[in-house]
C-alpha cells in the first residue's frame, strides 16, 4: 500500500464509501434490516456455546466483526480465514501464527474443499467435546457463525451440514442456507445441523458491517474483495486499485511464458473464431468469446497484463506514470476479453472492469493477501 497511486486510489474510495456510509447513500447500507439484525446477533451471542467468527483470508484484520471486538470469552470464540484458496498461502500461515501470538484460536478453510471441511468439523467436534466436559453438559450445542457480509458464512455452513449429517434418514430434510455472490443476502437467522449424539447445530447469520467505515484502507479493501457493491465504490475505481496491486507485486511473474511480444496475434486468432472454418473439438469448446471465464480468455488476459507491466519499467513511486500504465491495461484489456468495438469508451471500460473484477476475485489472476501484520507483531520470531 506504499504506491502513490494506490494510496491516491485508496483515498478516492474511501471517501466515497465514508460519504455513503455516512448518509446513507446506498439501499442497503446498514439498513433498518441491517441494524435488526445486528442487535438480533447482539442478543443471541452470550446464548451460544461456540462463536466462529468468519473473515475473508485476503483481509484477516479489515474484515474483523465489529461486535466481537469486546467480546470476553476468547475460549468460546474461534477465528475462522475464510476463501483460503484466494489467498496467498504463506501469508495465510503468517496470519494464523499473528492469532496465535494473540491467544486466538484460528482455523484456514475454503468452503468448497470437502477434505478441507471435514478437518474443520473435526476441529469443531473437539471443541465442543472440551467444552462439555467444562460444564458437564449433554445438551445441544449451538455454535454460531459471525462476520462481515460476503465472508462465505453460508456456504460454510452448508458445507457443515453436508459433511455432518449423518443418518441418512436426515438427508433431504433439514434446510439449506441460501447462498449468494452479493453481499447482503442473508436476511435472518437459521440452523442448520451438522453433527449428532450429541446434537451440534451452526446458526448462520445476516452478514453485518459497522454503520460507520472511517479508514480508506479498509473501506477500500472490503469493496475490492466484493463486501461493499461495486456500484457504490464504482467498477473502474475497483479495477484500478486491483492493478495498481498487481503492477507493484510480482504475482504477474508467472504468467511469463505467455508472452507472445512481437506477434501481435492473441491466443486463439479473433478471425478463426467467428470463421467457423475448424470444426475440431477445441474450436467446439472455444465458441463463446463473451464468456471471459473460459481458459483461453484468461490467458490473453493474463499475457497482455504481463507484457504491459515487464515492458514498461514503471516506477511505482510516480503516480502519474502507475495511473498512465492502468489506463493503458484497461484500454488493451478490450481486445483480450473481446470488447465489441462499438460500444463506446466509457461503456466498454466499465465491461472490462466487471470483467477483470470477477476474475480476480475468483483466483485467476493471482492469489492475493491485502492485509499485512502489525509492524509490532513478529511472527517469524520464537515464541
Amino acid at each position: 500500500m506504499e504506491a502513490a497511486a494506490t494510496a491516491a486510489l485508496v483515498k478516492r474510495i474511501g471517501t466515497v464509501i465514508k460519504r455513503a456510509s455516512k448518509n446513507r447513500a446506498s439501499a442497503w447500507w446498514y439498513s433498518p434490516h441491517m441494524a435488526a439484525a445486528s442487535r438480533a446477533i447482539a442478543e443471541r451471542l452470550p446464548l451460544a456455546d461456540l462463536i466462529v467468527e468468519v473473515r475473508d483470508a485476503r483481509v484477516p484484520l479489515s474484515s474483523e466483526y465489529e461486535l466481537l471486538k469486546n467480546y470476553p470469552s476468547p475460549s468460546r470464540r474461534i477465528v475462522v480465514l475464510n476463501k483460503m484458496d484466494l489467498a496467498n498461502s504463506s501469508r495465510t500461515k503468517e496470519w494464523m501464527r499473528y492469532f496465535e501470538l494473540q491467544n486466538c484460536e484460528s482455523f484456514a478453510v475454503n468452503s468448497h474443499n470437502r477434505e478441507n471441511i471435514k478437518q474443520f468439523l473435526n476441529f469443531l467436534q473437539a471443541k465442543v467435546r472440551e467444552l462439555k466436559k467444562m460444564d458437564n453438559s449433554s445438551s445441544t450445542t449451538a455454535i454460531m457463525l459471525v462476520g462481515i457480509p460476503n465472508t462465505g458464512k453460508s456456504a460454510l455452513a452448508n458445507s457443515l451440514h453436508n459433511i455432518g449429517r449423518i443418518s441418512a434418514a436426515e438427508k433431504g430434510k433439514l434446510k439449506h442456507a441460501a447462498v449468494s455472490s452479493q453481499p447482503c443476502e442473508t436476511k435472518d437467522i437459521s440452523s442448520l445441523k451438522i453433527a449428532s449424539n450429541p446434537n451440534v447445530y451452526v446458526l448462520d447469520t445476516p452478514g453485518v458491517l459497522p454503520p460507520v467505515i472511517c479508514d480508506f484502507e479498509t473501506s477500500s479493501k472490503l469493496a475490492l474483495i466484493g463486501t461493499i457493491r461495486d456500484s457504490l465504490a464504482g467498477e473502474k475505481q475497483l479495477a484500478q486499485f486491483f492493478l495498481s496491486i498487481l503492477d507493484s507485486g510480482k504475482e504477474y511473474e508467472q504468467w511469463a511464458k505467455l508472452s507472445t511480444a512481437g506477434s501481435g496475434r492473441l491466443s486463439v486468432d479473433f478471425r478463426e473464431e467467428y470463421s467457423g472454418s475448424c470444426q475440431t473439438e477445441t474450436t467446439k469448446k472455444r465458441q463463446y468469446p463473451s464468456d471471459h471465464t473460459q481458459d483461453f480468455i484468461v490467458q490473453d488476459v493474463r499475457r497482455v497484463l504481463y507484457e504491459s507491466i515487464s515492458s514498461t519499467r514503471v516506477d511505482m513511486r510516480r503516480r502519474k506514470d502507475v495511473l498512465r500504465l492502468i489506463e493503458f491495461q484497461l484500454a488493451a484489456l478490450r481486445e483480450a476479453f473481446r470488447i465489441p468495438s462499438e460500444l463506446g469508451e466509457e461503456d466498454a471500460c466499465i465491461r472490462v472492469s466487471e470483467k477483470l473484477l470477477n476474475l480476480y476475485r475468483t483466483g485467476r489472476l493471482g492469489h492475493f493477501t491485502l492485509d499485512d501484520i502489525p509492524k509490532d507483531i513478529d511472527v517469524h520470531g520464537t515464541s
